[in-house]
């Protein structure tokens, strides 16, 4: 067994084992279907359907006949890749659709293809177009598009299942869809016969992480900044946006509001003012003595509060402050988070501020 099978069976026995819990509360939620076995159609199969299509559509020339070759003789390559590049070659739409889908400078697109959405078209061309074009925005991280278009196709319909589910679960898990995400992997793992051990590895991976997510914890807000920042970076910052950075900004008010409120109710503050504020040692007040101790919540008397305005006037003047102002802004922001997060609200902020340099 190679290293990296190894690594795949371990993870996926982690998974059923040490998240036999989570598995069963998820279970009990959704009811799991299952839909058989789902294998790739080998090169010869590929090849045939490939050809016929070409014939259907009165591509019967000398020249494509020679470049179809050419193509297939390349039989070391995924065989979606070799079905992509017949459909490039048979139709000047999807040889367009997929040239813009795998430039990243080309602008995202904001809907689905109408080609895609085309019932009359062969399903052999629709099917396999749309998820050749899925697979180019997954990769861009333009994950609602992609995960729009595999909606409109099924697994069953395309030449390579696994890479249908695989991508298909990648959009799911990254726009946060849990539920959504753990049926698609699911699949992938119990159906995909055959499936890459790269796409099982990271299958499961995806749904350890889900297993340790949370509503309204402060991994759920990294999530979201994380995924604003995405949009963010894919020229994305309208309504849509604006409403996960807003959501952001009210978790985090709570956050705070929650931990003051833990603190007050424990005895370590009380009243707007922590005991033995001013004194030597105490460590608190708007003029402390003495630093403060790591173990407890600093209270300088103001309110604690961040909303939507003075999150802005951080971002504004992100990159203007003293590292010590943002050292303190990150420690209050970020108690009790991991260094990761640290860095991933650090990152946030400094992207609105690009935005709003931009506007």
């Amino acid at each position: 067994m190679s290293l990296q099978r190894w690594i795949t069976a371990c993870l996926v026995a982690g998974l059923f084992f040490q998240g036999a819990r989570g598995l069963h509360a998820q279970q009990k939620k959704q009811v799991v279907v299952n839909f058989g076995t789902l294998e790739a159609a080998s090169v010869e199969t590929a090849r045939a359907q490939a050809e016929a299509w070409l014939k259907q559509i009165g591509k019967t020339d000398a020249a494509t006949a020679q470049k179809f070759q050419a193509i297939w003789k390349r039989a070391d390559r995924p065989v979606l890749e070799l079905v992509a590049d017949t459909l490039a070659l048979g139709d000047p739409t999807a040889a367009q659709l997929l040239a813009d889908a795998a430039n990243p400078l080309t602008p995202a697109p904001t809907k689905v293809p109408e080609v895609l959405q085309d019932a009359k078209a062969p399903a052999f061309y629709r099917a396999n177009l749309t998820l050749a074009y899925a697979r180019l925005l997954s990769n861009r991280r333009v994950h609602e598009e992609a995960l729009a278009a595999l909606k409109g196709v099924q697994p069953e319909q395309v030449v390579d299942p696994a890479a249908y589910l695989f991508h298909r679960a990648v959009c799911e898990h990254a726009l946060l869809a849990k539920t959504q995400a753990w049926g698609t992997i699911s699949r992938l793992l119990d159906e995909a016969v055959g499936a890459p051990d790269r796409y099982k590895t990271v299958g499961a991976l995806m749904l350890l992480d889900m297993q340790t997510w949370k509503d309204k914890d402060l991994g759920a807000v990294v999530r979201k900044m994380g995924n604003s920042q995405r949009r963010l970076e894919l020229a994305r910052g309208g309504p849509e946006t604006q409403k996960i950075q807003r959501d952001i900004v009210a978790r985090l008010d709570e956050l705070i509001k929650e931990l003051e409120n833990k603190a007050k109710g424990s005895g370590q503050c009380n009243g707007g003012s922590c005991p033995g504020q001013g004194k030597q040692g105490s460590g608190g007040g708007a003029n402390p003595t003495s630093p403060m101790q790591d173990s407890r919540i600093a209270n300088n008397g103001g309110p604690g509060k961040v909303d939507i305005k003075s999150m802005r006037k951080y971002a504004e003047g992100w990159g203007k402050m003293p590292q010590r102002e943002r050292d303190r802004i990150l420690q209050d922001l970020t108690r009790g988070m991991s260094a990761s997060n640290r860095e991933a609200i650090e990152t946030y902020l400094r992207r609105i501020a690009d935005l709003d340099r931009k506007r």
